[in-house]
């Protein structure tokens, strides 16, 4: 028998889900989720098409030790719900900064759930932040009223190299300060 590893990251409670760390049993939904060109198209560095193999390399370096990503999975099972509503991370940057960036997947679009999980996550600060930053594609305003909801502050126009697109988007760009949380 071959149990799976638990890696050191907090589960956060939210009123319709459990983010929770990513684990090996996700990779068929988030292989599903994430082939589809609209997730894909929504950021950096999802291919499209998605390449065999990628999800496996995404969660075993989501979930290794010297990560400097933390991945959780919104799991809606125990409300009710599907068992992968979408993802959100935190990446260290340096100095008490990270990046936060999400995705939920198509079919649960205009639920909130987007923004209860950046909401739940600024909440938790599981990383002990100072700073988070964000930055999403200007054709995604959907994005950006999540962010802005959550107290984000626009601070820019930027650039993005973009995988599935093969290009360079215009892009928005976003922080928050977390004495302000």
């Amino acid at each position: 028998m071959r149990l799976e590893q638990i890696i050191n990251q907090p589960v956060i409670e939210t009123e319709r889900f459990t983010l929770r760390p990513l684990r090996k049993s996700d990779a068929g939904l988030l292989e599903l989720y994430s082939s589809d060109e609209r997730i894909a198209r929504s950021t950096t560095s999802i291919p499209h098409p998605l390449p065999p193999g990628t999800t496996e390399a995404f969660i075993a370096r989501v979930t290794a030790e010297d990560r400097r990503e933390d991945v959780w999975v919104l799991d809606g099972s125990a409300y009710g719900h599907a068992e992968l509503l979408g993802v959100i991370g935190l990446t260290c940057i340096e100095r008490g900064q990270a990046e936060i960036g999400y995705w939920i997947a198509p079919a649960f679009w205009n639920t909130g759930y987007a923004s209860e999980a950046v909401n739940a996550l600024i909440k938790a600060n599981p990383k002990g932040c100072n700073t988070i930053f964000a930055e999403v594609f200007q054709d995604n305003p959907a994005s950006a009223r999540v962010l802005t909801n959550a107290g984000f502050e626009y601070i820019g126009d930027a650039e993005s190299y973009s995988v599935a697109r093969d290009a360079t988007v215009a892009t928005w760009t976003y922080l928050k300060k977390m004495d302000e949380a």
